[in-house]
């Protein structure tokens, strides 16, 4: 076994024990107890306690006045393993244990990491198990005897290595634990997924059906949509076609009608020019016409009067009818009038009489109608009436009907909602009650989650210091290492005598003078200054040590050296004035002190350079050196500021660095196990905290789904509670409504049994007075017939027998002119036909005139008809193809936008089929043109949607199949597009869950089978090795107590896994059993005879035994010893103790001693080969 760093093994100490008996021995404090601790700690103990420490860190070297303290301890113990009790193939096997001061701990087996458990299931399998039953410490025997029932059958169990089994049956059960956890999980989970499965089968089956719509329906719009592209698309090459028709028809228009135009302007130039002439022409005809017309007028006149004149005479001579005549023939006229005149007023009466029959008649048939209609009116009403009233009747029945169903309807209403009242009013009181209880239970979670909570920011406070310390301390740390590296590098560089130093090359060197002498702190360079070139000078043994320095050093090249010559016993004589500090008083040596006497002797210290200046001036023969470094002698003096140090002020440096760094080492250490314990500290407290924490949100969750639940329950008593009232007011209103009508239909049948028939009127009546109406109405329209003609006959009369009486009178009026005016007659007709000639003669010439003038303007009209009827033709054009022009540009406009509208709605389809469906023109032309035949899709037994017979396309088929698709998506409701996935998703984790099931089911009867065959396993070893240890320790116990009795037995025989073991000791002469009676060696004897017996029922291969038979006397020792003799020849036996007897049966001996510095030292010594020898 090897210690570094264990307790007060500071060196690295190895024990080799040897088979047999190995006693340790030595003095109370010397660290025997320690090889056990560290045996103990090895092999994976864990509480600090049992190691005699308060703390892990405590088994750390923690350094003594002499010496510092250590990082880190470590202990490794080397098994041989040469017969296999171990199971690894190694012939020796090391187990090794470190722990720094961090709280980090490592475990080796044979050099390689390993766990705790790795070592205690290697060590269970030779007997050592976890108790450590194979190591008794010092006071253990008391704890053994003392102890319960079951923790006796724990020595025996790991004696037996039954421990091993039973830490199978722990690890078999928390795994059933586990696994039993996750069955119940996966259960939740199987359960809950089959609750998700039906509705989302539900919807994955409407997504299948969904997905067959939709594969129609992507297909129908697909199709429809190729086909109105196609279509468009014809319509716009035809339309543009028409457009470029209209634009060629729209060039020729143009054309004609600039030509058009341009005749036009020719023609209204002619005209402009030829209008004044026509218009001169037209007057001169016009004028010589009435200058004709003049002369035709007075000729005419002329011929006239003469004409009139001759023919007026010719007249007077012939005279005309008889006045008298005319005088009779007017009378009889008036006689004829006077008769008529009688018949009109005879007819006239005759008139008045008619009319007044027809007034009377018509007044009798008005009156009569009117009691006919009146009549008809009261039936009709009578009528309308009853057939209301047959109406209002059944309407009233009806509504009964319905109030009475509705009254039914709503009291099983009420009666539903009185029992949710009921219930929730039992509900909300429970809520109430348990929602109580859990504040109650609160409150002190509260003040636990404060405690777990300040707690939890105190560690973490208290964390974070120690880093920010430890921080601060790898800073000083650093800087004190790039310090002291590079004051070692500096160091380097020297001359000879640091060549010979760091390697003699033979020659026989004490060492450098700085690392053979002890100087006081802060007399290192006085103490260099003093030595000067010396101080940085090797020691030799003698002369020829110092020749032989300085030829190697010549021979190799080394440089120059400075060689102090040192033989022991040489004098030195110290001269040094009374009254005077010497510098020897401040440096020492052990090794060359007269040496050092011999270079110092002379030399003084001074504080300052005035103190040496008046030392020198009264003692001329020292030298004086001051605390900074400066020497004064009465002939010369050397300081100022030095550019290097010297090899002592570089050493004394250094070790001041090595010192203050190994101090912030141990501090680091310090604080990094502070942190790995404040780090353990902060778990600690945070699942404390997280606990609480847990338990308060548990109890806030529970808190808030009752609140919640409360809540609802609160909610379920409001509406039920305002259901049951609405529904009262419901059944009392229909009831008043039932009420109402009843007695209404009451009434309303009775009165319609009260009304009576009419009887019809007679119209036989009306019918007579009708044809007497008529009658007269003839009789008056044939009266006023003859008036009219009688007064117009009379009108004709007077008017005859008028015109006969003026003419009378005018032919006696005619008759005497005549006379007087038949001479002047003849003068007048000779003057007239004179004129008459004249004019004739002029009207000759004026005819040529007129004939010439006439020409003229005829050709002028001519020639303007013939212009006017072209302007007109031409104007016309004009007028009718700027209107086609005005047409065709209109035309070709909104042909342009139409186009822009086309196109713009073929572009709109070509990105619909892009956007919405997915697929560019050419492959939507290509495959679902109206060209192609159209397939009917199904879905088949693995659920993919295939196509089917194929039929051809028909637009009207289309357009019916995407209305009955999108009729069929929209019966089917809000699809879930993701169903069918995540019902297979679903199905397949419910199938691998189902899997999973079936394997825990598994896994748990394995383990029940496996905890099963632990347990028998574990009876059988037990039983086999109780009945062996039973035996062994009524044997030990007789012999270590003659006469005595003892036995073992079990607490509980029916209960093998769990029973204890108890022991009945009674030593010869005593009549007691019970253990607490016994003495104390009695019960130091007993429990060393129950460990003997374990012993030797499972041998393991070492025992330790720490000062067990401390407490014996002599006689009981040497029964002890006895005993352990034998055990010698199975068992390895390792025993600390103070006694004599114990040494002398004892095969090697290992002595433990202190140093003075505090460290533990061990020697050894085989006995049995001394004895031998």
């Amino acid at each position: 076994m090897t210690l570094k760093g264990f307790k007060s093994f500071a060196s690295a100490t190895t024990l080799r024990l040897e088979p047999g008996i190995t006693c340790v021995v030595g003095p109370n404090g010397s660290g025997k107890s320690n090889v056990v601790d560290a045996l103990t700690w090895v092999m994976g103990e864990q509480g600090a306690k049992s190691l005699r420490g308060g703390k892990m860190e405590d088994v750390i070297f923690a350094g003594t006045s002499g010496r510092a303290p250590l990082g880190r301890a470590e202990v490794a113990v080397t098994i041989d393993n040469t017969d296999g009790a171990l199971p690894i193939e190694y012939t020796e096997v090391t187990i090794s244990r470190i722990l720094f001061r961090n709280g980090q701990s490592e475990y080796q087996i044979n050099g390689e990491a390993s766990r705790l458990l790795d070592i205690q299931e290697l060590l269970s399998d030779s007997g050592i198990g976890r108790e450590m039953h194979v190591i008794v410490g010092q006071g253990q025997l008391d704890a053994i005897l003392l102890a319960t029932p079951e923790e006796r059958r724990g020595f025996i169990e790991e004696a037996a290595g039954v421990l091993k089994h039973r830490k199978r049956k722990e690890k078999a059960i928390r795994k059933l634990d586990s696994m039993q956890a996750n069955l119940a999980r996966v259960n939740d989970l199987t359960v809950e997924l089959r609750r998700q499965l039906r509705p989302l089968g539900k919807q994955a089956e409407v997504a299948k059906k969904a997905a067959t719509i939709q594969a129609d329906l992507r297909d129908a719009k697909l199709r429809l949509l190729a086909d109105d592209y196609i279509a468009m698309c014809k319509t716009l090459d035809a339309e543009v076609a028409d457009e470029n028709a209209l634009r060629e028809r729209r060039a020729v228009v143009e054309t004609e009608l600039d030509t058009v135009r341009r005749r036009e302007e020719e023609l209204d130039a002619t005209s402009a020019f030829e209008s004044p002439l026509l218009i001169s022409a037209q007057e001169n005809f016009y004028s010589l016409s009435a200058l004709r017309e003049k002369f035709r007028g007075t000729q005419s006149l002329a011929q006239e009067r003469s004409r009139f004149l001759a023919e007026e005479a010719e007249e007077a001579r012939n005279a005309g009818r008889d006045p008298e005549a005319l005088d009779q023939e007017a009378a009889a006229l008036r006689l004829e009038e006077s008769r008529l005149r009688a018949e009109v007023v005879q007819a006239q009466s005759a008139l008045m009489q008619a009319t007044t029959l027809l007034g009377t008649a018509e007044a009798a048939l008005k009156a009569e109608e009117d009691t006919i209609a009146a009549a008809m009116r009261a039936i009709a009403d009578q009528r309308e009436g009853t057939a209301r009233q047959e109406g209002h009747i059944k309407s009233l029945a009806a509504r009964l009907d319905a109030i009475t169903e509705e009254i039914s309807r709503v009291q099983a209403a009420r009666t539903e909602a009185q029992s949710r009242l009921d219930i929730a009013k039992v509900d909300y009181a429970r809520f109430e009650m348990e929602i109580g209880n859990a504040d109650a239970g609160e409150q002190g979670l509260d003040s636990e989650f404060d405690v777990a909570k300040s707690a939890l920011d105190a560690a973490k406070k208290s964390h974070e210091e120690l880093i920010d310390a430890e921080r601060a301390a790898d800073r000083e740390r650093n800087a004190l290492e790039s310090k002291l590296e590079a004051i070692r590098i500096t160091s380097q560089s020297r001359d000879g005598a640091a060549e010979l130093v760091r390697d003699s090359r033979g020659v026989k060197i004490l060492g450098s003078v700085a690392s053979l002498i002890e100087i006081d702190k802060g007399w290192e360079a006085a103490t260099a200054a003093a030595l000067g070139g010396l101080a940085d000078a090797v020691v030799v043994k003698d002369l020829s040590s110092a020749v032989s320095a300085l030829t190697t050093l010549r021979r190799e090249n080394l440089g120059q050296a400075d060689v102090l010559v040192y033989e022991s016993g040489q004098q030195s004589v110290t001269s040094t004035p009374s009254g005077l500090n010497s510098l020897l008083s401040h440096v020492r040596s052990n090794q060359i002190s007269e040496l050092l006497t011999s270079l110092l002797s002379t030399t003084v210290v001074a504080d300052n350079a005035s103190e040496a200046e008046s030392i020198l001036r009264q003692h001329k023969s020292v030298t004086v050196v001051t605390r900074d470094g400066d020497v004064f002698s009465s002939h010369r003096a050397r300081g100022g500021s030095a550019s290097s140090r010297s090899l002592i002020e570089i050493s004394a440096l250094v070790a001041d660095l090595g010192a203050k760094l190994e101090e912030i080492n141990h501090k680091s250490d310090r604080l990094k196990f502070g942190i790995s314990s404040a780090v353990t500290e902060v778990e600690n407290k945070q699942s404390s905290f997280d606990s609480a924490l847990t338990k308060l949100n548990e109890s806030d969750a529970r808190i808030a789904a009752l609140t919640e639940q409360l809540a609802v329950s609160g909610q379920n008593i409001k509406s039920a509670g305002a259901e049951v009232d609405r529904l009262t007011v419901a059944i009392n209103e229909a009831t008043s409504a039932k009420s109402r009508d009843e007695n209404e239909l009451i009434i309303a049948r009775t009165q319609m049994q009260q009304h009576g028939e009419i009887a019809e009127p007679d119209h036989s009546s009306a019918e007579e007075i009708r044809n007497s109406v008529s009658q007269a109405r003839t009789a008056e329209v044939e009266a006023r017939l003859a008036v009219r003609t009688a007064e117009e006959r009379v009108t004709s009369i007077s008017a005859r027998a008028l015109a006969l009486e003026e003419s009378a009178r005018a032919e006696r009026d005619a008759s005497e002119r005549a006379v007087s005016r038949r001479g002047a007659r003849a003068r007048g007709a000779i003057i007239s036909q004179a004129i008459a000639e004249a004019a004739y003669e002029v009207l000759i010439k004026i005819e040529r005139s007129i004939a010439k003038a006439q020409t003229e303007r005829s050709r002028l009209e001519s020639n303007r008809s013939d212009r006017e009827g072209e302007t007109l033709t031409v104007r016309a054009r004009n007028r009718e193809l700027t209107s086609e022009l005005d047409q065709l540009t209109s035309s070709v406009h909104r042909d342009e936008i139409a186009r822009a509208e086309q196109r713009m709605r073929v572009e709109a389809l070509e990105i619909k089929a892009v956007e919405e469906l997915g697929m560019d023109i050419p492959t939507l032309i290509n495959e679902y043109g109206p060209d192609k035949d159209v397939p009917t899709f199904i879905e088949t037994e693995s659920g993919e949607i295939v196509a089917t017979e194929l039929i051809p396309y028909r637009r009207d088929q289309q357009e019916k199949r995407l209305a009955a698709t999108e009729r069929s998506l929209t019966l089917l409701g809000k699809i879930n597009p993701l169903a069918l996935e995540e019902y297979n998703a679903l199905e397949e984790r419910l199938k691998f869950l189902a899997e999973q099931m079936e394997d825990l089911k598994n896994t748990k009867k394995d383990l029940l089978d496996i905890i099963k065959e632990v347990d028998d396993r574990v009876q059988d070893i037990f039983m086999q090795a109780y009945e062996e240890v039973s035996e062994h320790f009524k044997d030990i116990f007789a012999r270590l107590f003659p006469g005595g009795d003892g036995r073992l037995f079990l607490t509980n025989p029916d209960d093998l896994l769990n029973t204890g073991v108890d022991v009945e000791a009674r030593p010869p002469g005593a009549r007691v059993k019970r253990l607490s009676l016994l003495s104390g060696g009695e019960k130091s004897l007993t429990a060393i005879a129950l460990l003997i017996a374990i012993f030797k029922a499972r041998p393991s291969p070492f025992y330790v035994l720490d000062e067990v038979e401390a407490a014996l006397d002599d006689v009981n020792l040497g029964r002890l010893l006895t005993i352990l003799e034998e055990l010698r020849q199975s068992s390895q036996l390792i025993i600390i103790t103070h006694q004599k007897r114990t040494m002398e049966i004892a095969d090697a001996l290992y002595g433990v001693t202190m140093r003075g510095d505090g460290v533990t030292e061990v020697i050894s010594q085989r006995l049995r080969e001394s004895e031998t020898a």
